[in-house]
């Protein structure tokens, strides 16, 4: 998701985002960590997608 999508969503919707990112992340890491992750890739996309939520998160954090 881009980050201009990011910035217009609610905050609600941003947390919401953050904890589903989470999960996917976690589960790619379990995967990977049983040997049944195929393309790695994923997991870079996936602590991206992380690290852009939290730090649009942060950024609305810091404006008030």
């Amino acid at each position: 998701m881009k980050p201009a999508e990011l910035r217009d969503m609610s905050d609600a919707d941003l947390r919401e985002h953050v904890e589903n990112s989470r999960r996917e992340l976690f589960g790619l890491r379990f995967q990977h960590a049983t040997g049944e992750l195929d393309n790695t890739a994923g997991l870079a996309r996936a602590k991206r997608a992380v690290a852009r939520a939290l730090t649009i998160a942060r950024e609305r954090e810091l404006e008030t």
